[in-house]
């Protein structure tokens, strides 16, 4: 199935921390951020079990469904099956790309990590539905894993190169938001800038709507 259409209109793609979370759960993270506007819910939890992970995803898929909203897992294609997710998110060091497009089919989506322009074009040739590009800006307080800040350099390049959906990780707030968009992504996926904040909903409609307008100005 072709999902460009699909992704192309994800502006504001949640991901949700229980660690950053105030006190919240992922459901109630999930639950807030969609009355807030989001696309794109995504599960990302790399200390839980597995029974609470499926456990938390049985809760969200049954939110994102009844919203009529994206659920992604990230990393645990298992987990992503079990629950009868719309798809799974991979990086560089889990599962590789063309492995976990055989095994999700054609019926879901694959999102792949891009950390250069290198791994990007690789990833869409492995099958990806869509690129998770970054990091852009400075994260280390959500990902203590992830690499050296790219800047907007990297999405220009990637935007310049591959024709699949760019979503942009990374760093990215109320402040930077725009210039993001402007430099080529489709949406943008946050964590601690929605996670983090006092009132879930109203900072992801105004994260939203920031990307919402520029994308209108860039397509005019």
């Amino acid at each position: 199935m072709d999902f460009a259409a699909i992704i192309k209109n994800w502006h504001l793609y949640v991901i949700t921390d229980e660690q950053l979370s105030k006190g919240r759960s992922h459901a109630e993270i999930a639950r807030s951020a969609i009355e807030g506007g989001a696309d794109v819910i995504q599960l990302r939890d790399k200390t839980a079990s597995s029974r609470k992970l499926y456990e938390d995803a049985l809760v969200i898929r049954k939110i994102t469904q009844e919203s009529n909203v994206i659920f992604i897992v990230n990393d645990r294609l298992d987990i992503a099956l079990a629950v009868n997710a719309d798809g799974v998110h991979v990086g560089q060091k889990d599962l590789p790309a063309p492995v976990a497009c055989q095994l999700i089919g054609k019926n879901k989506i694959l999102g792949v990590s891009a950390e250069t322009l290198e791994q990007a074009v690789q990833a869409e040739k492995d099958g990806a539905d869509y690129l998770g590009v970054g990091p852009i800006f400075e994260a280390r307080s959500t990902k203590p894993d992830a690499g050296k800040p790219m800047g907007l350099f990297l999405l220009r390049q990637v935007r310049q190169t591959c024709q699949v959906p760019i979503i942009a990780i990374g760093g990215i707030n109320l402040i930077n938001a725009r210039e993001v968009i402007q430099a080529g992504a489709d949406g943008i996926a946050v964590i601690s800038a929605i996670a983090s904040s006092n009132d879930v909903a109203a900072a992801a409609h105004e994260l939203k709507s920031i990307v919402l307008n520029e994308r209108k100005r860039r397509e005019r």
